[in-house]
């Protein structure tokens, strides 16, 4: 349990309070209380009692309860909401767009106690009968439904990251003396998963006693050539089992989607059983491809050719670009931001990209705040150089696809990444139609996080895909790649036509704390994953070159 998870506790709290009529002002504290313990700049599990209660806006009865929360997950006051809440009106929660407010309406009004009893009443057109409810309204609730459903046994990669990698490392322990990979769509590093895969040459029995050590419901496939089984996070998992001669063939097999399993059986219909799945590739008259590849695009093709790009590693990465800092809504200052990218990650620059003046829930930045900012950040810089930090900004796309300060205060930031945040409901041509114009500014630098996505939660907002990638090509601004796992947006399988296109893309991870820093890891997962090589990727130049990209931007912007 991390500050997020606690933090959700008391949020399904205070949304319960606020189900059942509690005390407003209570109820307010309690949404506050999980405001403030998400944003804490330390682990409230290792906190003391005293260190919890000292936080402004926490106190001695908020901290009693989360160290109540560590220990059994709950509190008193929580667990007697819980028990007078139908399960099925509790799960109605997680459904975007509906709030307790409307939950209550739902409940109590039209006597719907589960989510698919909601679902039926969209569908037979009576949730417009409800106060406060339309038909606009009754269809967004019926979308949000199939998006859950729809959803429902995926899981996010890096969420499934941990428990893979304990699995992986007890399997290995077990079973020394054979050959255990990870496999699959996990192998390929896709950003949702249905389950975990492996593959094994060990004999079945030693799997199945190896696997019957993690104390997990396990299951035995009939024809003896899968083991199946559920970790304590309910995430699925598969062991393969394989001979010692065909483990490089399945595991080149497993590994692979459909389609590029059908690529490579044009080329031979029956593959070798060869030591090594590079032996194989070679057999086969084409150039190594590396898993993430594996999806059916055009990897044969390029192999034939040997043209494969050389994928970017997180090691390529010179700096970071898109985060935040207490400026904002970021939870550590601009100094242990910038430190952390130095002295822990071993770049040589940040990008500063607070929040601007139209994004007010997130304390977004006046133009007199930014003057400080840029005063602590030349500071900074002379204290920490040569690291750098430049100075950029987060700017809001409002609804006609303007930005939200004047030309005279862009003209001030070193770059400017443009991103929508607001009205995220529009039809497919407007929706583009704002971002184009976005991107057409001469004082855009990057395309923030394109479709504002929200992954296994919310589906981006409809775009014309090749009409926002030529304006960025046509224009010379970056698309971002958002490196939050919840995000991974520009979604890989566009970073093909945006690379052939000649557009830069950026791995920016979208941080508001120090350790978010470090989801450019899976930036770099799926740019791989979409072909992306370092020369290709603006946070893999170094100070020098992106000074100079920087610079051109501005002088060419000044100069129309």
């Amino acid at each position: 349990m991390d500050n997020k998870s606690i933090a959700n506790v008391f949020k399904l709290c205070a949304q319960l309070m606020e189900l059942h009529n509690e005390n407003p002002f209570r109820t307010k504290a309690m949404g506050s209380a999980s405001f403030k313990i998400d944003k804490l700049p330390f682990s409230a599990i290792d906190a003391s009692l005293d260190q919890l209660g000292d936080q402004q806006g926490i106190g001695k009865s908020t901290a009693e309860k989360i160290k109540q929360v560590v220990t059994s997950g709950t509190f008193p006051d929580l667990e007697n909401l819980l028990a007078k809440t139908p399960e099925g009106v509790l799960q109605m929660l997680n459904i975007k767009g509906l709030g307790p407010k409307k939950i209550q309406i739902v409940w109590k009004g039209l006597a719907i106690e589960s989510v698919g009893e909601l679902y039926y009443a969209c569908n037979e057109n009576r949730l417009i009968e409800a106060k406060g409810f339309g038909l606009k309204t009754q269809e967004e609730v019926k979308k949000a439904i199939e998006f859950t459903i729809a959803n429902e046994g995926w899981i996010l990669y890096a969420k499934a990251l941990p428990s893979a990698n304990q699995v992986y490392t007890h399997l290995k322990n077990q079973l020394s003396a054979h050959r255990v990979s990870f496999t699959g769509e996990f192998r390929r590093k896709c950003e949702v998963l249905a389950n975990i895969e492996l593959l094994s040459d060990a004999p079945a029995d030693e799997i199945y006693k190896a696997v019957e050590k993690l104390n997990n419901e396990i299951v035995v496939n009939q024809d003896r050539h899968s083991i199946s089984f559920k970790d304590e996070n309910n995430f699925s998992f598969v062991v393969y089992i394989t001979s010692e001669n065909q483990y490089a063939k399945d595991l080149l097999i497993t590994t692979g989607s459909e389609k590029h399993l059908e690529l490579l059986q044009q080329i031979q219909v029956t593959m070798p059983a060869l030591h090594s799945e590079e032996e194989i590739y070679r057999q086969l008259g084409i150039s190594y491809i590396e898993p993430e590849l594996r999806e059916g695009f055009d990897e044969i093709e390029l192999a034939k050719a040997n043209q494969l790009p050389t994928l970017i590693t997180f090691e390529d990465l010179k700096g970071t670009l898109h985060n935040h800092t207490t400026y904002s809504d970021g939870v550590h200052t601009l100094a242990e931001m910038a430190r952390y990218s130095k002295e822990e990650l071993g770049l040589t620059y940040l990008g500063i990209c607070d929040h601007s003046k139209t994004a007010v829930y997130a304390n977004g930045l006046s133009t007199e705040r930014l003057e400080d900012q840029w005063l602590e950040i030349d500071h900074l810089n002379e204290t920490l150089a040569p690291f750098k930090i430049f100075k950029g900004v987060e700017s809001d796309i409002l609804s006609d696809g303007s930005l939200d300060y004047p030309d005279i205060v862009l003209s001030k930031f070193d770059f400017v990444v443009a991103s929508v945040h607001s009205n995220l409901k529009m039809e497919e041509s407007k929706a583009t139609a704002r971002l184009v114009k976005a991107i057409e500014n001469p004082y855009t630098t990057i395309l923030g996080h394109p479709t504002g996505r929200l992954l296994l939660s919310r589906a981006g907002y409809p775009i014309d895909y090749k009409k926002v990638i030529d304006a960025c090509a046509a224009n010379n601004v970056v698309i971002e790649i958002n490196a939050n796992p919840l995000r991974l947006d520009l979604d890989w399988r566009w970073h093909r036509y945006a690379l052939d296109r000649g557009v830069l893309l950026s791995i920016n991870p979208d941080a508001h704390r120090t350790e978010g820093l470090l989801d450019m890891h899976y930036g770099v997962f799926v740019a791989r994953k979409g072909g992306l090589s370092k020369d290709k990727c603006l946070n893999a130049y170094n100070l020098n070159e992106i000074s100079a990209y920087f610079s051109s931007k501005k002088s060419k912007t000044h100069n129309t």
